[in-house]
């Protein structure tokens, strides 16, 4: 299986000139194929500073780790694969350096968000509505519901919030009804061709009817894999784990996303003043980080011109202050 299966990695050169700034441990909470991940021991050995690094990458798709350990083997004594969400980053950090004999704040920490293209290319995942197969949508096939449990069980007012919070569709009514319609009348819906059927049956237009299957699609993503949630915990305990001027950096893929990694970089950056007029205003809690990019840096011209994936891409960095405050979840 080629690391290209998986999905060539977006903004590789602006992650390594970011993160790699000094010898240390660095995270990949969202391993994939490896490429990000090669990508920065290949800098760290470039630098010299392989010796005394390690790279700890974290995936919970069983697929994506043996191609990733593939894809690393010339680093093998330099790195560490574990199986696991990034929600569980800090625990995974603690565990390992504990296991290495090293201190537990990092140096760097990456978090792509996008979906591997293995992933959405592979039938029987349920990820595409582009290919017929089981209705899943688990980045952890063990995980115990899947899309098709979520459709079948929820009531339309359930699903309606759904579609409308995770997906932005403005006409998640219409088309929570005509499922539950569906079922009532079909029995449950199994696959995604199915769920794609009844879609289109209420969008209208060429391009409407792409973007509506893309939002319901994402929609039952997140909340299948409580996407957003899983995000908020990661940026916090990602901030808590990094040492003083560690970095973090993070590629969203859509609004949602980068909404929630720049409202909790924002807030973690700010600092609280006391009242005003009231002695000299002294801060009462020092930023818990300093922000890298104050705007989101996006892929060149020639990187989306080769990498269709790369054109929504949005990546934020930050650092940590030392004796900062606490990450603002």
């Amino acid at each position: 299986m080629a690391q290209d299966t998986f999905h060539v990695p977006v903004l590789a050169d602006e992650i390594v000139a970011f993160l790699v700034q000094k010898p240390g441990v660095y995270v990949d909470g969202t391993l994939g194929g490896g490429g990000h991940s090669v990508a920065i021991l290949r800098a760290l050995e470039k630098a010299g500073y392989l010796e005394s690094s390690l790279l700890i990458g974290i995936d919970q798709d069983d697929a994506a780790l043996r191609q990733a350990e593939e894809t690393l083997r010339e680093f093998r004594k330099n790195s560490v694969l574990v199986k696991g969400n990034f929600e569980e980053i800090s625990g995974v950090i603690r565990r390992v350096c504990s296991e290495r004999e090293r201190p537990w704040k990092v140096s760097g920490i990456l978090l792509d968000l996008g979906v591997s293209s293995f992933q959405i290319d592979s039938a029987e995942r349920g990820f595409s509505y582009l290919r017929n197969g089981p209705l899943d949508m688990r980045m952890d096939s063990s995980g115990q519901r899947s899309a098709a449990d979520i459709v079948n069980t929820c009531d339309e007012r359930e699903l309606a919030k759904i579609f409308y919070r995770y997906g932005e569709e403005p006409r998640s009514r219409a088309i929570s009804r005509a499922i539950i319609g569906y079922r009532q009348k079909h029995g449950p819906i199994s696959t995604t061709e199915e769920l794609g059927g009844i879609i289109r049956a209420i969008a209208y237009g060429g391009d409407n009817v792409i973007k509506t299957l893309s939002r319901v699609f994402q929609a039952l993503r997140i909340e299948v894999n409580r996407e957003l949630d899983v995000l908020r915990e990661a940026l916090c305990d990602g901030i808590e784990s990094l040492e003083d001027h560690g970095r973090m950096a993070v590629i969203s893929y859509h609004s949602l996303e980068d909404r929630i990694v720049k409202t909790v970089f924002a807030d973690s950056a700010r600092e609280d003043w006391g009242p005003k007029g009231v002695g000299l205003r002294e801060p009462l809690k020092r930023g818990a980080i300093r922000l890298v990019t104050r705007k989101p840096l996006i892929a060149s011209s020639g990187e989306t011109a080769s990498n269709s994936r790369a054109r929504s891409a949005k990546l934020r960095v930050i650092e940590k202050n030392p004796e900062g405050g606490s990450c603002a979840s």
